[in-house]
């Protein structure tokens, strides 16, 4: 499939909206709920059907470490609402192991799998290791053999330096690729692109403390307004929190949740 192709097929599917306004969806990496938190949910149902009465998104993380099965995907489709939506992660055998070279098999095993989830798929999440260096040939393969099998949303958190130039945006870009835009930042001093005309997608893992600090009120509150701001110009505005190895990321969902409605009324 041609960048071209892609971006025609893209416009004329809407995941996540309604209306001209896209949702601005807030959650966390996984939908395990901390007891502390467990009586701000609903308390009959799964962890995952309880966590969807509340938030409108996951990040699926397990599928970076092991496959599921499309049954085991379809089963968690049918327990969310018509307006979820999961992120999934590449496995890493793709992005780590591979280092997106040679990765036909696993892709179309990876796009099969995850299409079980139908129209509650939301989006593709390729992190790569801080060691890949930006190799546009290399990528372009790999992007043009992803939008081969998928027209769903891709963002990508990349780790090394290479990967924040103008070249880089480029290819990505041209293949419908949205850059991740995480905190703590991968490279110190280099910034994605805005996320103008494009989504926006978040990955919040906890700061100063990567995976187990939480955050400020005064930095949800900065967040709370950039998102809302986003929600004007980006095609889809995600945030997801993975700072969930304390515990921290439903409260701070929950709490930026709060303020983002407070905002919009």
């Amino acid at each position: 499939m041609s960048p071209q192709t892609y971006r025609n097929i893209h416009r004329n599917t809407s995941l996540d909206t309604h209306g001209p306004a896209p949702v601005i969806r807030i959650g966390c990496a996984g939908w395990a709920l901390p007891t502390a938190q467990a009586a701000r949910f609903p308390a009959d149902g799964s962890h995952l059907a309880r966590y969807a009465q509340v938030f409108t998104s996951v990040e699926i993380n397990t599928s970076f470490y092991r496959s599921h099965q499309p049954k085991t995907y379809a089963r968690w489709a049918a327990t969310v609402p018509d307006a979820f939506r999961f992120s999934v992660k590449m496995p890493k055998t793709i992005s780590h192991e591979l280092a997106l070279r040679n990765a036909e098999v696993p892709l179309d095993r990876f796009v099969r799998e995850v299409s079980a989830l139908d129209q509650k798929l939301g989006c593709l999440l390729l992190q790569l290791p801080p060691s890949l260096e930006f190799e546009r040939t290399a990528v372009q393969r790999f992007f043009a053999l992803l939008r081969g099998l998928t027209a769903v949303r891709v963002v990508c958190e990349p780790r090394h330096a290479t990967w924040f130039s103008e070249q880089a945006e480029e290819t990505m870009t041209g293949f419908g690729v949205a850059f991740v835009h995480a905190d703590p930042a991968p490279v110190r001093g280099a910034m994605p692109p805005s996320a103008d005309g494009g989504p926006l997608y978040m990955r919040l893992h906890g700061s100063p403390r990567i995976y187990y600090s939480a955050y400020e009120a005064s930095f949800l509150d900065a967040l709370a307004n950039r998102l809302v701001q986003a929600g004007n110009a980006a095609e889809a505005v995600w945030c997801i929190f993975d700072n969930t190895a304390s515990g921290e990321a439903v409260p701070n969902a929950l709490a930026l949740r709060a303020k983002v409605a407070a905002l919009i009324g």
